[in-house]
């Protein structure tokens, strides 16, 4: 599953959305279940993750902490806390609920970005500006990439 683009939407007065036709045609090949919305860790947006994916990042966390470590009982309490499963409509839409707006800073217009494995839900003033110059941008991949084995490249 892989999701690519950057499309414009807007919620309604309710907060729903209508999930990009192309990444719906891309969950529906894929047959996933549902959707599961979080706050993303360090940015101010939405994280849509297909049901496989959310059960795949969960896992990894869950064997990268000690349940018997309280710090990290915490962060994956707030880790899967925040979250919340999320299903279409026969139209396509969904609702972002009023407490998830607030944390992206979503008033109407959004922009959904595919991500991959995963559909971030921006405020559309939030992507005005790039999220990355070009200069530190070319200098960020080349310092990645130009470090990668030949046969990762």
């Amino acid at each position: 599953m892989r999701f690519l683009g950057n499309i414009e939407a807007k919620t309604d007065t309710k907060g729903r959305a209508f999930l990009p036709a192309l990444f719906r045609k891309e969950l529906q090949d894929s047959k996933e279940g549902y959707l599961v919305m979080r706050k993303d860790v360090f940015q101010p947006c939405l994280v849509l993750y297909p049901e496989s994916t959310w059960n795949e990042q969960t896992e990894i966390l869950r064997q990268r902490l000690n349940r018997w470590d309280n710090n990290h009982q915490r962060i994956f309490r707030q880790f899967v806390s925040d979250a919340e499963i999320v299903t279409l409509d026969g139209n396509g839409r969904f609702l972002i609920p009023k407490r998830y707006l607030k944390m992206a800073g979503i008033t109407q217009s959004i922009k959904f970005i595919g991500m991959d494995d995963t559909i971030e839900i921006w405020s559309s003033e939030n992507t005005e500006k790039p999220f990355m110059e070009p200069q530190e941008f070319s200098s960020a991949l080349e310092s990645i990439m130009g470090h990668a084995a030949p046969e990762n490249v």
